[in-house]
Parts: structure tokens; C-alpha cells; sequence
């Protein structure tokens, strides 16, 4: 016993060892581009930053325990009712073709449980802490409330393991998995940074800073842009908006605590208000 003890502490602490050398290596590619290439100059170190560093080390620890084990069994349940042979196709397909396809899938899933978490109550009282940001920058993707998190990863693996392209596993998840969330992971680091970079017509194909900082508005074009990397998706839905120019004003109209603890106890408290249901900002 006191040896798995051990074992299970120590391999925390080479994971958070390793999260550590991933927030270096992020910092040394995003904060001199925030330098050079700023939608609105911004200090280094801003009042919310120790909390964003907080989120960024809870989220990567805590969701994956949560998510392990009903993941695995609603996927493994799902699959068990499904016709025989419906997952031969999946299995059939060459690996670059079934992560392609997971890549979609994922995208898909977290296109609608995103919505969903500013369209219900309930998810909304989660979601709201991610755009409590009134400033927009790299670290504030890693702004979410571990429950939020929980449910946007659900929404995204499970139609994977559901239609056989990935296999759930109890311990450490499939590769294919992992690494397609790894992905849009990333790329969520990127798309709340502060940088004016836009595609050009491209834009419109894959998901830039401006794309994104459109859906953390507060102002009458909220709730817009719920995809990660693809705005065809959006356009497919009916939500996409993105014109030339930039948001003038980020976060929510209802007041969120300003510590770690306080906003993962908001949700727990007290009912939030839609985006579409809060009074409109002033000035």
C-alpha cells in the first residue's frame, strides 16, 4: 500500500512537472507574439494571470480523472447496443483517415456542447467563468471551470469511441484520442491570443484570434462562434459573425468573484443570467 501510495504521488509530481515545462514552452511562443503583434497592448503580468495559472494546472489534473470512467462507460455501453458489423467501416479505415475523422467528430461534439453551455442554465453557470475574461490572451483558454471543462472534453470523445474510431480505455485513454484533443487543445491557446493575425479569406475555412475574441463579446453580437478550428461549422448553424474590425469589450455583465476558490464556487451558489438574458453594458 505505502508503495502505490508512493508511486501514485510521485507520478503526480512528474506530471505536474511536465505541465510546468509545457506553460515555458507556450510562454516562450506566445508572449513574444503578443509583443509584436497586439490587438490592444497589454502589461505581462495582469491582475487575473495567478488565477489563469491556477485554472491551467487544475484542468490538466483534475478533468482527466473525471472524465475516465464515464466516458468509458457510456461509450463501451453505446457501442454494446449498436447493430453488429456498424463499427467494421471504422475499423476498416487507414489511421491518417479515422484521425482525420475524429479531428471532425471532436470538432462537432464541442461545437454543440459549447452551445449548449450558453443556451442551459445549468452549463451556463460553469461556462460563465470562462468569459468573465474582460482582456483577452493566451492564458485565459486555460480560464474554465473543471466541470465546464469536463463537459465540453464529454461531448467531444464520445461520439469518437461511439463510432469506433478511437477505443476508450480506463487507464491513460486511446492515442488517436489524445492526441486529436491535444490538438485542439493547442490550438485553443491560439485562438484566445492576444494577436491581430487573420487568414484572409482563409479565415473563414480555419478559426483565428479574431474569429474567437467575436465570441467573447459583451455586447449584442454574443452567443456566436462556438467552433474551435472550423468556422464552417458556424456558418452551418447560423452563428457565425465575423466582420472586419475587432471587439470593443469582453467578459459578462454580472459580477464573478476575482479569486481561484470564488469562482469555482459561483456556479454552486447562485443562478447566472443568459448572455442573452443580462442587461445590456453601459457606455
Amino acid at each position: 500500500m505505502t508503495s502505490a501510495l508512493h508511486f501514485d504521488f510521485a507520478g503526480t509530481l512528474r506530471h505536474i512537472a511536465q505541465l510546468a515545462a509545457w506553460l515555458v514552452i507556450l510562454a516562450m511562443i506566445f508572449v513574444p507574439l503578443e509583443r509584436l503583434f497586439a490587438v490592444r497592448p497589454a502589461k505581462l503580468w495582469r491582475a487575473e494571470t495567478g488565477i489563469d495559472l491556477g485554472y491551467y494546472f487544475l484542468n490538466n489534473l483534475l478533468p482527466t480523472l473525471l472524465l475516465a470512467l464515464p466516458v468509458a462507460a457510456l461509450s463501451w455501453g453505446v457501442r454494446a447496443a449498436l447493430p453488429e458489423g456498424f463499427l467494421h467501416w471504422s475499423g476498416a479505415l487507414p489511421l491518417w483517415a479515422r484521425f482525420g475523422l475524429a479531428l471532425l467528430v471532436i470538432e462537432l461534439g464541442t461545437y454543440w456542447g459549447h452551445r449548449w453551455s450558453h443556451e442551459i442554465p445549468l452549463l451556463w453557470r460553469f461556462h460563465a467563468v470562462h468569459h468573465s475574461a474582460e482582456h483577452m490572451d493566451w492564458l485565459v483558454n486555460t480560464r474554465t471551470h473543471p466541470l465546464d471543462m469536463v463537459f465540453g472534453r464529454f461531448c467531444g470523445l464520445v461520439p469518437v469511441y461511439v463510432l469506433g474510431l478511437a477505443t476508450p480505455m480506463m487507464q491513460g485513454g486511446d492515442a488517436l484520442a489524445l492526441t486529436a484533443v491535444l490538438i485542439t487543445t493547442l490550438y485553443g491557446f491560439f485562438i484566445h491570443a492576444n494577436m491581430r493575425w487573420r487568414f484572409g479569406p482563409l479565415e473563414h475555412v480555419l478559426a483565428t484570434p479574431a474569429f474567437h475574441h467575436w465570441h467573447h463579446v459583451r455586447d449584442e453580437h454574443t452567443n456566436r462562434n462556438y467552433a474551435t478550428m472550423l468556422p464552417m461549422l458556424d456558418r452551418l448553424f447560423g452563428t457565425l459573425y465575423l466582420p472586419a474590425h475587432w471587439p470593443k469589450a469582453y467578459g459578462i455583465d454580472t459580477p464573478m468573484p476575482r479569486d481561484l476558490a470564488g469562482q469555482l464556487l459561483d456556479p454552486l451558489t447562485a443562478p447566472r443570467p443568459l448572455l442573452a438574458d443580462a442587461p445590456a453594458p453601459k457606455g
